[in-house]
């Protein structure tokens, strides 16, 4: 803790060490981006959204296509889509519970992020285990077992070190301390406050771990993606609520995602290339085909040219707007 006091990160989410409980909106939506994404990429989405909606009865206010639109580029749309029905239920009840079951129950908030908002917002003993905690806890302890496999042990020995003083500070001290400190490569063992208690460091094996069980290699996957133009416009559509890209606008595709649907209309198809885009669980290649529609188009939209906004696109759709756009220009 005084490590932390010192040496605590500035993050726009953050309440400066012994400044107290922080806001628990602020607190739930860092943690909700957090997921899978990194500080730096967080924080310009995180000052967005608080700007746009600085509680959350505004974002629960929000508009849905606005919200997924802000949110394109964190990845992971089931969570955009969890994040409006988290913060209307939040909003509906008159505020966030106060207790880990209570935050636990609500659409979107698991066993970790349940912990933290309690520990950080309202100063709850709970225990708090991203995987940077997860590594200084291997390593404290010396635990060979390999990931996933060690959850489990890692949370309890986790358990016993949480204070009841400040354990929302205690929660944020361990993450800086493996985001900083204990890094998944060359840790910085000579500056650590806690290197005379390190068994892995003791027995020279801190590098090592956490041992994590090899991945499987991902599968790859193939489809197409029809980029339609009809007059001034091209044909748009919104991908399912659930499911990979759930509830963004996108091409219309078909084959990748396990939706055998037909191209949006009639027209002279001609192949420009392919996209390839990485998922958590398989890489994907992507036929970019392009043409002009004979007659208004038989799924989808038409969205003006002028009004079709990048950013506003899932990261696959941009690669394919990418490689697209001088075609359609022509």
């Amino acid at each position: 803790m005084a490590w932390y006091d010192r040496h605590a990160r500035i993050l726009p989410w953050r309440v400066a060490p012994g400044g107290g409980p922080a806001d628990p909106y602020r607190v739930w939506l860092s943690e909700v981006m957090l997921q899978q994404t990194t500080v730096a990429a967080v924080k310009a989405y995180f000052e967005r959204f608080t700007t746009l909606w600085p509680t959350v009865e505004a974002l629960a206010a929000a508009d849905d296509a606005q919200v997924m639109a802000e949110w394109a580029g964190l990845g992971y749309y089931a969570r955009a889509r969890n994040l409006l029905a988290c913060a209307r239920a939040v909003a509906a009840a008159g505020g966030f519970p106060k207790t880990r079951d209570g935050l636990q129950a609500l659409p979107g908030i698991g066993a970790y992020t349940s912990a933290a908002i309690a520990a950080i917002a309202h100063d709850a003993p709970e225990t708090v285990v991203d995987g940077n905690v997860e590594r200084v806890v291997a390593r404290l302890f010396a635990v060979e077992t390999p990931l996933p496999a060690a959850k489990p042990e890692l949370v309890a020995l986790a358990e016993t070190l949480t204070p009841r003083e400040r354990p929302g500070d205690y929660a944020q001290a361990m993450m800086d301390l493996g985001a900083t400190i204990c890094t998944p490569r060359n840790p910085a063992c000579g500056i650590c406050p806690l290197i005379h208690d390190c068994r892995a460091r003791a027995e020279g094996i801190a590098a090592s771990l956490p041992r994590k069980a090899p991945k499987p290699a991902k599968p790859d996957r193939s489809g197409i993606a029809w980029v339609a133009r009809h007059g001034d416009a091209l044909v748009l559509e919104e991908r399912p609520a659930k499911g990979l890209l759930g509830g963004t606008l996108a091409f219309p595709s078909a084959h990748w995602d396990g939706r055998d649907l037909p191209p949006p209309g009639m027209a002279d198809w001609r192949e420009i290339g392919h996209v390839r885009h990485v998922f958590t669980h398989f890489n994907l290649s992507l036929q970019v085909v392009v043409g002009d529609l004979d007659a208004a188009p038989a799924r989808g939209h038409l969205v003006p040219l002028r009004h079709i906004d990048r950013d506003a696109l899932p990261g696959l759709m941009r690669k394919v707007w990418d490689m697209a756009r001088a075609e359609i220009a022509a």
